[in-house]
């Protein structure tokens, strides 16, 4: 276990940094599109130089400085700067909407902002009247005449990122001791970030964490997750999240690299086959693409390729589940008797594994080898990891691994163990994290029972900033913080989210139903790209659902459905009866649903969410706001 005891995270990363300094640290595009690279020792003297440039701006222990960008390696040596000298980052997106920066640079009373694009540059100068304190800005590329322009308006001053390195420079000549002094006295409990959660049902909240928050977590997950210096991971989600920032540190603080990439299919796989990573965090929905990007190949390539590839993955699909039964690698919420699966499923485990082999040989290692020589794991996290698509990649021998956590744990309860990994869950809880499961009364039911999660230990958030009477609804006064999730604790001790308390949806006859299990089903259909099930208050259920437009295209052309546009195609009445027979078959009886969770109507929408309108900027689905904006599509799925 990693030894984080009384240190910080800066601390924790300049060990790192001194002791491999000419590993590679950072792997960013070059303007040829090819990876240039910054050692530990490269990127932590910039560090040291940023930190030193805000030391001559005279910021102060406990300040707050804005921290508004997408993840490169000037965020990271950002970060860590301000961490460093005790200063305490508001990170957020690019894409914020301007209310979101509005209220939360004024809330935490920003006099420095960090910025990395021009465009999030002028919106937030476009609130100055509201950002009263705000006096200056660093940009990470070359501020434009414009942006000066626009700045000095403003009556803010704005700096380059190469220009606050150089003042650090120069600062530091003069003050040779100032940033050492400094980043001794930062404590396990100091303040580091507040993070603002998105507001799927309103007003944004600002969790408050500490650096002993981040460093819990890592005493075990670099077990779980094990790196070695020279070993690199993609990076591809936003770091203002919490789940991408913590994975970072998890990276950073074995000596491996990052290469930073897009969640984009086209970038995403060519820069893998380029960087060759070891391991992969994104959220479910990455995974769910790569494997729809597999099948989509297969089926445009057709003929008795489709037909080996169909064959081959049944088949290590079905291995697959018998040995998971037979060497108790599935969750368990109650006790099984494993000698009894070994005498049902012992003949067909035999009889597949030669087939399985062959498919190995003929198939799967070249799927594999899309993800690079050295890939070792993927971690979902973020959303509910779909079980056909961790059946798919388990079969295929792709290790991704789900974990769970929330911006309140900052961010990580659990996650399966990369080398023994149990399907079905999302691992047991890390060292120093407890986990239990209440009913609505906080009465702990122990394993094998459905209840509320809650969560006591050492990455618990200080409180939202603010908000004590938010802070004591989420944290009793016992320590644990209720998560608003229902789970499970599996007889390993494994935990397994089945949904929210807050999304349970309750119908006239009393019926309760959570509609993520019907969504993530319905999802599973390469038609639908999208279903939110709704139904409060309503004598059935009812969703939205907006088709997979690429595959109902080619579905109407097969089948000689005329259209002339894909609204168009979405009116045909041959259009919903077809989705409607895909919609019957997935929530059926076969597939273990009840009669009352059947979905009897839907309306189909022809254009996606957008984050800010039907999602938060964590891409939740914001289902107050749904109700609100689809309001005559849903008038008409739940006419009496």
């Amino acid at each position: 276990m990693m030894d984080v005891k009384d240190k910080t995270v800066p601390r924790l990363i300049q060990e790192v940094a001194i002791k491999n300094s000419d590993a590679p640290a950072q792997y960013y595009h070059n303007a040829q599109g090819d990876f240039d690279c910054l050692t530990y020792g490269q990127m932590w003297q910039n560090v040291i130089d940023f930190a030193g440039g805000l030391l001559s701006y005279n910021v102060q222990r406990g300040e707050h400085l804005g921290l508004i960008s997408e993840d490169c390696k000037e965020w990271q040596q950002a970060d860590l700067a301000l961490l460093s000298i005790g200063a305490i980052d508001i990170p957020r997106g690019t894409d914020a909407s301007p209310n979101d920066l509005k209220y939360i640079l004024s809330f935490t009373e920003c006099r420095i902002c960090i910025v990395e694009t021009p465009s999030a540059v002028k919106k937030i100068l476009a609130l100055k009247n509201d950002l009263p304190l705000l006096k200056y800005m660093v940009m990470f590329n070359e501020p434009t005449e414009e942006v000066l322009g626009l700045a000095k308006e403003a009556g803010v001053v704005i700096h380059a990122f190469d220009e606050i390195l150089e003042k650090g420079r120069a600062f530091n000549k003069e003050n040779p001791n100032a940033f050492e002094e400094e980043i001794s006295k930062g404590n396990w409990d100091d303040p580091a970030a507040i993070i603002f959660t998105s507001g799927t049902t309103g007003v944004p909240k600002g969790v408050a964490l500490s650096h002993g928050n981040f460093l819990t977590q890592l005493i075990e997950v670099t077990d779980r997750i094990k790196l070695w210096p020279g070993e690199n991971a993609l990076a591809i989600l936003p770091v203002w999240h919490v789940y991408m920032r913590e994975v970072e540190y998890v990276i950073l603080s074995q000596g491996c690299a990052m290469t930073y990439s897009k969640p984009v299919g086209k970038i995403l796989l060519e820069d893998m086959a380029k960087a060759n990573p070891v391991i992969l965090p994104g959220v479910p929905r990455v995974f769910e693409a790569v494997m729809e990007g597999i099948e989509r190949k297969m089926r445009r390539t057709g003929g008795i390729t489709l037909k080996l590839y169909n064959f081959f993955v049944r088949v290590a699909i079905l291995h697959s589940r018998a040995q998971r039964k037979m060497f108790r690698q599935n969750f368990m919420p109650k006790q099984e008797i494993t000698p009894l699966w070994w005498i049902a499923l012992l003949l067909p485990w035999i009889l597949l594994w030669p087939l399985k082999l062959l498919g190995d040989v003929i198939v799967f290692k070249k799927i594999r080898s899309m993800l690079g020589k050295n890939f070792r794991a993927g971690i979902a996290g973020g959303g509910a990891y779909p079980k056909n698509v961790d059946e798919y990649f388990w079969a295929l021998g792709i290790k991704i691994v789900e974990g769970y956590g929330l911006t309140e744990t900052a961010p990580i309860v659990s996650v399966r163990h990369i080398s023994k990994p149990v399907f079905g869950c999302i691992g047991t809880p890390l060292y120093g994290i407890s986990a239990r499961i209440v009913d609505m009364e906080g009465n702990d039911l122990g394993k094998g029972k459905k209840g509320v999660l809650q969560i006591k230990g050492g990455t618990v958030m200080k409180g939202y900033y603010k908000r004590p009477e938010l802070t004591a609804k989420a944290i009793n006064e016992d320590g644990w913080l209720d998560t608003g999730d229902l789970a499970i604790i599996g007889m390993g001790g494994e935990l397994k989210i089945l949904g929210r308390v807050k999304d349970t949806i309750v119908l006239r006859g009393g019926e309760n139903v959570e509609p993520l299990p019907l969504e993530i089903k319905l999802e599973e259909s390469v038609y639908i790209q999208t279903a939110v099930v709704l139904g409060q208050d309503q004598r059935n259920l009812g969703a939205l659902i907006l088709p997979n437009q690429e595959e109902l295209e080619i579905w109407a052309k097969q089948n000689n459905v005329a259209f002339s546009s894909f609204e168009d195609l979405l009116k045909k009445e041959e259009t919903y009866k077809f989705i409607d027979s895909i919609v019957r078959e997935i929530i059926s009886a076969k597939n273990g649903f009840r009669a009352f969770e059947r979905v009897p109507r839907f309306a189909l929408l022809s254009k996606p969410f957008e984050v800010g309108r039907e999602l938060s900027a964590k891409q939740e689905l914001m289902r107050y706001k749904i109700s609100e904006l689809y309001a005559k599509e849903l008038k008409s799925v739940f006419k009496e």
